[in-house]
């Protein structure tokens, strides 16, 4: 098969003759995910679930959409916590929500439903790890004592207090404190300034000149994706004056001359068809 060509859809065997049995969801190209997916998903909406029907179709779903995953992943792919295989994975938590809590009769497409919920839940990993490394919950809770003690000692000995003299205050063990000390150097990744290669001179170069930037062709892309099925909902007068004012850049006035319609007019149905493409936009 040419590597160009969608994988040949043949009826399913012994799973529900409604839906096209395909071989390997993930190589269905995005084109035609977008009509697969929502025949999988008006059928997914009357299967019972934990049948072999309803898990074929959430499953293909799945894989269908990865490409989904993989496109809001990239967005993130300079923050420097954690491996973009995490990355991934946590969007595809975001992706099996946005299937599961799809509403057919809102009449939005998937993809614009799904990507605020991918986004969404790669957003909260990253906000949620700080730790550069994995560190147990008790390293974790002992490095604050340790903080704690070592301020506390600090004013009464009027110096940095030994391992012995921690130990001693938090009665813990020198061991205890010597581990609680080495996990807390998780806790701060090293700074973008550091040297990034062997030579170590201070003109020499920096990790911060190896980072990439936010692509901001990457949010461009994602918003008039979103935005794509909502404006063919709009009529012909709508999607004029859209085009006119932020397509052509004219003023209220100038449309409204063009259009034999007052300024006021022109304001309120802009005021309108924006407000009816914001509430397109918001996820359910």
């Amino acid at each position: 098969m040419n590597a160009c060509e969608a994988p040949a859809l043949t009826p399913a065997p012994q799973v529900t003759e409604d839906l096209p049995w395909i071989e390997d969801a993930g190589k269905v190209a995005p084109s035609d995910a977008r009509a697969l997916s929502r025949l999988f998903l008006q059928r997914l909406n009357v299967l019972e679930e934990g049948t072999p029907e309803y898990q074929y179709a959430r499953n293909t779903l799945i894989e269908m959409n990865l490409s989904l995953v993989a496109f809001a992943a990239r967005r993130f792919r300079n923050r420097g916590s954690g491996d973009m295989e995490d990355v991934i994975q946590v969007g595809t938590v975001g992706l099996i929500k946005a299937i599961d809590r799809f509403d057919l009769t809102r009449e939005v497409e998937f993809t614009s439903f799904a990507i605020p919920y991918i986004v969404g839940e790669i957003k909260r990993f990253f906000r949620d790890t700080t730790w550069a490394v994995h560190v147990p919950r008790r390293l974790q809770e002992l490095r604050l004592d340790l903080a704690r003690s070592k301020e506390a000692l600090v004013v009464e000995l009027g110096r940095t207090p030994t391992v012995k003299e921690l130990a001693a205050h938090l009665n813990l063990t020198e061991e205890e404190v010597i581990d609680g000390l080495v996990a807390a150097n998780g806790y701060v990744a090293g700074s973008i300034d550091t040297p990034g290669g062997d030579d170590e001179a201070d003109d020499g170069p920096k990790y911060a000149d190896t980072m990439g930037d936010v692509d901001p062709a990457l949010d461009l892309f994602e918003d008039l994706h979103a935005l794509g099925p909502l404006l063919q909902r709009l009529d012909d007068r709508e999607r004029t004056i859209i085009e006119m004012r932020f397509g052509r850049e004219m003023t209220q006035a100038e449309i409204g001359s063009e259009l034999n319609l007052s300024q006021m007019h022109i304001s309120r149905l802009l005021t309108r068809t924006l407000t009816k493409l914001r509430t397109g936009l918001l996820p359910a």
